[in-house]
Formats: structure tokens, sequence, C-alpha cells
């Protein structure tokens, strides 16, 4: 494994939407020293956007249902204005960023998920061949810094919608035999925190056997499992560490729960 570090850090839609939020977090994260990529979602914005046309958002247990009329406002939004509105922060910080959907140089190629009890439409699924480590190691070497929105494609010319937080793992997985990897999850809470009610009650250091006991005890619950279950994911094949923390921590290398 290479000692050269990389971040990857993937940010949400209640960031990606807020004007003033988005231009403070773009200039943090160009202040990260090291090679790095951003993963954003923007799901409140095409939902808003959708709304504006017409058309109804559908979700189901937290997840879009991505029908075509969806896709073609998902892909308006996650691949065009949230991103290329990112990436001109970020140029405007000094930070040499590009900005990718999967179907860009075949950097993230998915599956159309397959129709189960609930059919999710055009929704892309990583598979272990997922992501192009090649591809994106090349752009890093030469500079640029990868900002990947959440579509991606099947290969043989279909778009999908494929959830952030997953392909900020993907990404990690995929390039963890590059560099040492710190995957970073951004979100409105400062960490994984021991009473919900309590902001300042962040767990600092969870392992796996620490993370079986806290659910036993019912400290961590709900949301926040499915998070977990993607960090120890990651963990187990070879991301180095992963870290849930609020955006205007970013910086801050003492803040945030380190999963590990």
């Amino acid at each position: 494994m290479s000692t050269e570090k990389l971040s990857i850090v993937k940010i949400g839609g209640n960031i990606v939407e807020n004007e003033t939020a988005l231009s403070e977090f773009t200039k943090a994260f160009a202040e990260l020293e090291g090679r790095k990529i951003l993963v954003h979602g923007g799901g409140k914005i095409a939902s808003k956007l959708a709304g504006d046309l017409g058309i109804e958002a559908k979700m189901i247990n937290g997840r879009r249902i991505t029908d075509l009329e969806t896709l073609k406002i998902v892909t308006m939004v996650y691949a065009g204005l949230a991103n290329k509105s990112i990436v001109a922060l970020l140029q405007a910080n000094g930070c040499d960023a590009i900005g990718l959907s999967g179907a860009d140089a075949n950097t993230i190629r998915t599956v159309k998920r397959p129709v189960k009890e609930i059919d999710y439409g055009f929704a892309g699924d990583i598979t272990a061949g997922s992501v192009h480590a090649d591809r994106i190691q090349s752009l890093l070497e030469i500079g640029l810094c990868p900002v990947f929105s959440a579509i991606t494609h099947n290969g043989e010319g279909q778009l999908l919608n494929t959830n952030a937080d997953t392909i900020a793992s993907a990404l990690a997985v995929g390039l963890a035999s590059n560099y040492d990897i710190s995957l970073i999850y951004c979100f409105e809470k400062k960490g994984v925190l021991s009473d919900i009610k309590d902001e300042h009650s962040v767990i600092a250091k969870i392992d796996y056997p620490k993370y079986a006991t806290l659910k036993v005890q019912g400290i961590i619950a709900d949301g926040m499992i499915p998070k977990l279950d993607n960090a120890f994911d990651a963990i187990s094949k070879g991301v180095k560490k992963v870290i849930i923390k609020q955006a205007d921590d970013l910086i801050d290398e003492q803040a945030g729960t380190t999963i590990f």
C-alpha cells in the first residue's frame, strides 16, 4: 500500500443547496493538504426542480425512485448545476477541480438495480469492478481534484442514479491499494453521538467490537446504522480509516468520529 495520502470527502445535498454553507465548505476543502476527491449529492435541489416542472418526487424508505423523467432531472442537477457550481467555487479557491459523472472517462460503471419487491427504476448499483482506479489515479497524478456527482453509467449508453455515500465508499475501496486513504463523510451532526440530544457527546473512536456493543445498547440506531455498516465494509476492504464529522469541522483533524 502506498504511503501517499488521499482524502475522499462526501458532502450531502443540505450543503450543496445552501449557497453560504457551500462557499464555506469549498474554501475549507481547498485547504485540505494532499491529493483529494470530492463526492456530492444534490437531492433537495433535484426534488425542488422536479416540483417546479410538475414531476412528483417519489421516495420509498428514504430512497429515490428514479423513473425516466426523474433521471433527466437528477442528471441535470447532479452532473450539471450542482457539479459545475462546486467546481467553479473550488477553482475560485485555488483547487484545480474537474467535474465528473461516472460515465466520464468510464470512471464508474454500475449495473441497473434488479427489480425485487420495489422497482427503483434507473438506479445504479456498484459491483466489484465498478471503479476504474487507474484512470482516476492518472487525474490525481497530474494535479487535478476529481469532483464526482451521483450519476454513473452501465457501459451500454444508459445513465444511472447511484447513492453518493456508496460512490464515496467504492472510490475509497477501489483506490485503497494505491493510497493511504481517509474517507470522510460530512453530515449535519458533529460525529457519532452517545446522546442524540447532546451535540457535544461525540464518540471519538469506534472499532467493530465497540460498534456491536453500542448497537445492542441502542446508542447507535436508525439511520446511523447503514452509515456505519458502510464504514466498516470499507475498512474490511483496505481503507485505513473512515471519519464521520460536520462539514464545518472538515480541516480540524481532531473533530468527528474515527472508524477503524
